[in-house]
């Protein structure tokens, strides 16, 4: 049985990655670190339109719980050949204004937890599997507010190169997906009806991604098609960059 771990798979993007995925027949392990409730939910969704999942609760930051991720997938799964590192955190705020938590919860989440998820996915991948990170479009538009933020996907892009490299030999390809403006809880949070607005009419779409745009990128990087895809960082965003 094919299988796929979603770091952060309990909402948003991660869930709609999730669905995605068990639409293509893959079982899926949904990571989460905070509600439960949620990520069952999740899992429901899954098994009622007749896919196979299961929630693992584990704080992507901590190595020890990310080796128990990984190592209670492989014994509900067999082994795994998609990891899709989606747990991700964004706060705003002008360099000024930034705390020290603010950047530890930052590069907790962000990069230490793709650096987490990816070295499993190193270790215990199979042959011909697929990694997949998350960068932002926020690099390319270099909106104030947005330094500490931009650092953490800095890095993981920095990661995929590198990794996309040392695990071509095996034929696992390693790229990430930079979204735009994307409708979800972590996007809205803070912002107002204004700004909302101000954003979603920046693309030439003239509108707010869906975490389905997204979910159907990861979905088709993960497949068999895309295995001459290797080391990039794709930009989903309508065009607003």
């Amino acid at each position: 049985m094919r299988s796929a771990v979603i770091t952060g798979g309990s909402r948003g993007i991660g869930r709609a990655s999730a669905r995605a995925l068990a639409n293509k027949g893959y079982a899926v392990v949904i990571n989460y670190a905070g509600s439960a409730e949620d990520a069952e939910h999740a899992v429901r969704e899954i098994e009622e339109a007749g896919g196979a999942a299961t929630a693992v609760r584990a704080n992507v930051a901590s190595s020890s719980e990310v080796e128990g991720l990984f190592r209670e997938a492989i014994q509900a799964y067999g082994g795994i050949d998609v990891v899709v590192a989606s747990a991700g955190v964004m706060s705003p705020s002008p360099l000024a204004n930034a705390t020290d938590e603010d950047f530890d919860n930052h590069f907790d989440v962000n990069v230490r937890g793709t650096f987490n998820a990816f070295r499993e996915a190193a270790r215990h991948v199979r042959d011909g599997g697929r990694l997949i990170g998350f960068s932002s479009t926020t690099l390319a538009l270099n909106a104030p507010g947005y330094g500490v933020y931009n650092a953490t996907k800095g890095a993981v892009e920095g990661m995929v190169r590198v990794i996309a490299k040392e695990l071509g030999p095996r034929g696992v390809t390693v790229n990430a997906v930079a979204p735009g403006p994307v409708e979800t809880d972590l996007f809205l949070r803070g912002k107002s009806q204004a700004d909302i607005e101000r954003l979603a009419g920046l693309a030439p779409l003239k509108r707010l991604g869906q975490p389905e745009d997204i979910a159907h990128l990861v979905a088709f990087l993960a497949s068999p098609e895309a295995a001459w895809i290797n080391g990039q960082i794709i930009r989903a965003n309508g065009g607003i960059a």
